[in-house]
């Protein structure tokens, strides 16, 4: 958030004088796009809705106390079993009333639950129709549980599952953060480049028109021949048309920057020279061991297997012996009153035992196993062989990067070279040492040395981006990225 605050003061200064660039570094481009991006703020807005609903499923396994009342009033002709056994049409006129407080309690390890409560009823006997018009029952405690037995329990494994769900998001949201910093990497080379190019076309163009200038005194003494200024002439003029399509590429490639960014004000980016990247060793083993740790994907691997592994518990249970048992101890009463409700209640006591066995499904239950398990077998295949290309990629990935860190060293002395060679060609053709033909190379062997370091070094940073993302880990710091993108829990 610092750095958005210190870029949007520049931003101000900038509109306040009138100016059309901002100067500002990659590592602040990084932090700008990690913290204030769309992007990002989509990542976090992502990451927030899975923190609450993992809150909203451990919500299900909290207990759960509910009031509840009500009241039904009842005037009507309903058929009644007489004393004798007889049926007979009575009329019946009657205001019922409860009310009660209830707490239950899943119990995730046995797939049953837990419940208590306490109510209370009343019966209002309309138009005088017995001698005590008005009744109580009252229930001051019932304790009781529901406990299925030999059956699939989906607590048990739904609990396994929200956990890792959870942990994949928070270590996705990590993984987007990178995504983003690799993104913006490319784009601010990209703008970087563009502005080089820009910048190296405006001083060719420069330099071309003072050589133009510088031959025509040669021509008019003839110390150059015609065909050779008019080559002097047409560079000039490519060289102005070559600043026109620079500039071009440079806006564009500022206003894609911009756009990622969120940036809707109207600047040019003045980037400053990205730095070369610390050198620092990666350990194979130590990469392979960060990226099973802390990538998403190993977390998703556990995940697939936890469901596959349900699948078959599933089959295996709950086509089988199905027994569930039940019961619920309780006090009671009646009376006139409310108080002689609560005066010496009686117990009360249910137990259920249902058993339920089949007999014949005609092979469904077997069908239904053997795909379980076939599936079962089939996703650990799979994670197998994805498992073995995830650290195929981390080892190549740990090799590029040693290769190109030392392609930019050789970039760099290439670059070193061809600086000192286009001096030197640049001194010796307006002494008249040297054609324009041997200036011409030069210029192109610079121009070629100089996109070729900046290549390497966009390249060495997108590598490092990307053994970051693969591993989640900061070999600079020797700390898990994590630890740098720590997780606000959302309020």
């Amino acid at each position: 958030m610092k750095y958005l605050h210190f870029f949007l003061f520049l931003v101000v200064m900038v509109i306040g004088h009138a100016q059309e660039r901002v100067e500002i570094s990659l590592d602040e481009v990084i932090a700008i796009a990690q913290g204030e991006a769309p992007v990002a703020l989509i990542a976090e807005t992502r990451f927030s809705n899975n923190f609450w609903r993992y809150q909203s499923f451990l919500g299900n396994y909290k207990p759960q106390l509910s009031f509840n009342a009500g009241t039904n009033l009842d005037r009507s002709i309903e058929a009644i079993t007489l004393p004798d056994g007889s049926d007979a049409f009575t009329n019946r006129s009657l205001l019922a009333s409860e009310m009660g407080l209830q707490m239950s309690q899943r119990i995730r390890q046995t797939g049953g639950f837990l419940y208590a409560g306490t109510d209370l009823r009343r019966i209002d006997l309309l138009e005088g129709s017995s001698n005590n018009p008005v009744s109580y029952l009252s229930t001051p405690i019932t304790i009781g549980f529901v406990q299925p037995l030999f059956q699939f329990n989906q607590d048990k494994w739904q609990r396994r599952l929200q956990d890792l769900d959870f942990e994949i998001a928070k270590k996705e949201y990590v993984e987007e953060k990178e995504e983003i910093a690799y993104d913006v990497v490319n784009l601010f080379f990209t703008v970087y480049i563009s502005q080089l190019n820009m910048e190296e076309a405006q001083r060719q163009k420069s330099y071309a028109d003072s050589l133009y200038d510088i031959s025509i005194g040669r021509f008019e003494v003839g110390r150059i021949a015609e065909t050779e200024l008019l080559q002097i002439e047409l560079r000039s003029r490519n060289a102005e048309a070559a600043v026109a399509t620079q500039l071009l590429n440079y806006q564009t490639a500022n206003q894609q920057l911009r756009n990622f960014l969120g940036i809707k004000e109207d600047i040019l980016f003045d980037l400053l020279p990205p730095r070369i990247l610390e050198d620092y060793e990666i350990n194979q083993e130590l990469a392979l061991e960060y990226a099973q740790r802390y990538r998403s994907l190993t977390t998703s691997f556990q995940y697939r297997m936890i469901e596959a592994e349900m699948e078959v518990d599933d089959a295996d249970k709950s086509n089988g012996v199905n027994l569930d048992l039940s019961g619920s101890f309780g006090l009671t009463q009646t009376g006139e009153t409310v108080g002689e409700v609560y005066r010496s209640p009686v117990d009360q006591e249910r137990l259920t035992l249902q058993l339920t066995v089949p007999i014949a499904d005609w092979g469904r239950t077997r069908a239904q196993r053997e795909i379980a398990k076939s599936n079962l077998e089939l996703t650990q295949r799979s994670i197998e062989q994805e498992n073995s290309n995830f650290e195929r990629e981390v080892v190549l990935r740990v090799q590029q990067i040693e290769l190109r860190r030392l392609q930019l060293d050789l970039a760099n002395r290439a670059f070193e070279v061809a600086e000192k060679r286009l001096q030197i060609a640049k001194n010796r053709y307006q002494i008249g040492k040297i054609g324009v033909t041997d200036l011409n190379i030069a210029l192109n062997e610079h121009d070629t040395a100089r996109n070729a370091y900046y290549q390497a070094l966009w390249s060495l940073w997108t590598a490092h981006y990307e053994i970051r993302n693969l591993t989640l880990y900061d070999f600079i710091n020797q700390r898990p990225i994590a630890d740098d993108n720590r997780i606000v829990i959302p309020e």
